[in-house]
């Protein structure tokens, strides 16, 4: 369990040890501590508790015993949805996890033929689906990983505890800083010291807002670069129970996209219990609004009242919530610098993403699989940096889909907003798929793939899709938002 950094001065002498691909049988027992009990440190301690005998997650929250919010998790009253990547990651590393899912109610909505969907100017063709989000609330996902990793014996929680330090210097990590919540932190101010959690390795999956950097500058580490880009957007939510629909559509989910031309959006999904959450989102000078008398006028702004109308029959089941920390952030602790062996940064903890892209879930996924198979890796030894460079090569897909939209949006701040000349002739190109995805239901198979993270970003140029983008004409597309689904026969190709 012990991983060595392999750039920075001499290795340890246990430099080239391999992390076996079963438990430590060893006289010294390994133990692992994940920072963080959301989704991407449960899925984390699943993969480390087939390498050490021990793996503790402290949680800052007591978590609950059912599908209930907890308040470290201030975004779980907005729209979250599993994308067809992220689908099949928590299946890999937890099989039947998906139709468990199922069980418990989680809708499953079609990509294009469930979605009345507006995106670059135009209403997209509700062909057959090629592709399909699970929309169950975040606090049901959370509850289900946390049920299934927390049976394994070897993993063990540490709740109402936050992580204010790391044990060790700038060589190796060896172990936690603790103080607890609440009551303990009301000791801390009468002067209780914080208590030590020694460990071989330490993983933080904390979110968006990690302390690590602090962390890091205090045992004397160089706390790692951040790449930003910040559109501004803002996002409030509210759950509803639809009203009936007179026959007015088929339709499960109602999409408003933001681009450049359209600041505002909006996106209405069922839950699995019968309710749907609402979340409305705008850029700065354009924020929804937290009124609840409000909030249904904001849709007002859409290029038609169909969401406007939807909300008029439907009947408000809860209060307005919004979210203001939206900007893309990665942390590039893959870069060469003087930071300890034995310590790794996964999820949001890494890199963060714009929620409107629906891909935190997905990619905090693919990021345990990415643990899993460099941990699993006989032919080179899995060191904290090549560990690190594995997780974060997972998370790039979604950061140049998520950075590369939020680039061209107005007001957009951060280092990573300048546009490369080099970029043009590929941004030129995709903004050809985007006109057609709409209505091309080659190119839109092709779109769904890799905005869905179940494809590489390459799908887009496959001989079909290239042939479509650059010779054929601008498809047809819906001049109002198509309210019944299209019946035309299966997509041939799916991706």
């Amino acid at each position: 369990m012990g991983m060595d950094e392999d750039v920075d001065g001499p290795v340890a002498p246990d430099a080239g040890e391999r992390i076996p691909p079963h438990r430590h049988t060893g006289r010294h027992a390994r133990h692992a501590v994940v920072i963080g009990g959301g989704i991407a440190g449960l899925l984390a301690a699943q993969v480390l508790a087939a390498h050490a005998d021990r793996v503790t997650i402290v949680e800052r929250d007591r978590l609950p015993g059912e599908a209930k919010a907890r308040s470290g998790v201030p975004q779980s009253g907005h729209i979250h949805v599993l994308l067809a990547g992220g689908q099949l990651a928590l299946d890999t590393l937890l099989p039947g996890i998906v139709a468990e899912l199922r069980e418990h109610g989680a809708p499953e909505v079609g990509m294009p033929g469930d979605m009345v969907q507006w995106q670059s100017g135009i209403w997209y063709r509700r062909t057959p689906s090629t592709a399909h989000l699970l929309t169950a609330s975040r606090p049901l996902l959370e509850w289900l990983v946390r049920r299934r990793v927390l049976t394994d014996t070897r993993i063990e929680t540490v709740q109402g505890t936050e992580v204010v330090g790391l044990l060790g210097d700038a060589v190796r990590t060896t172990g936690v800083l603790l103080r607890e919540r609440g009551a303990g932190a009301r000791a801390a101010r009468e002067g209780v010291v914080t208590r030590a959690l020694t460990a071989d390795l330490v993983v933080d999956a904390s979110g968006r807002g990690s302390r690590a950097p602090e962390w890091l500058a205090a045992v004397g580490a160089e706390p790692p670069a951040e790449e930003t880009l910040d559109s501004g957007l803002a996002y409030a939510s509210r759950v509803y129970r639809p009203g009936e629909d007179d026959g007015i559509t088929d339709t499960i989910g109602y999409y408003v996209v933001p681009d450049p031309g359209q600041v505002c959006g909006g996106v209405a999904l069922p839950m699995e219990d019968g309710r749907y959450l609402v979340t409305l989102s705008g850029v700065r000078g354009s924020e929804p609004p937290s009124d609840e008398a409000e909030f249904a006028d904001f849709t007002a702004r859409f290029p038609h009242p169909f969401l406007y109308e939807w909300l008029k029959r439907a009947e408000p089941d809860s209060p307005v919530r919004a979210f203001r920390n939206t900007a893309n952030v990665r942390r590039r602790y893959d870069r060469p610098g003087r930071r300890p062996a034995g310590f790794l940064a996964i999820g949001d903890a890494l890199c963060a993403f714009n929620p409107v892209y629906a891909q935190g879930m997905t990619v905090a996924a693919q990021n345990a699989v990415a643990l899993r198979e460099a941990l699993a890796d006989r032919r080179r030894t899995p060191t904290t940096r090549r560990v690190q460079q594995a997780l974060l090569n997972s998370a790039r897909q979604a950061w140049d889909i998520s950075s590369g939209a939020d680039r061209e949006m107005p007001g957009v701040l951060g280092d990573a907003a300048r546009t490369r000349a080099a970029d043009r002739p590929v941004t030129w190109y995709l903004e050809r798929v985007q006109r057609r995805a709409g209505g091309n239901p080659v190119v839109g198979a092709a779109f769904r793939a890799a905005l869905h993270l179940s494809a590489p970003l390459s799908v887009l140029f496959a001989p079909r899709v290239v042939r479509a983008v650059l010779f054929e004409p601008v498809p047809h597309t819906p001049a109002e938002p198509p309210m019944w689904r299209e019946s035309d026969g299966p997509v041939s190709d799916t991706w």
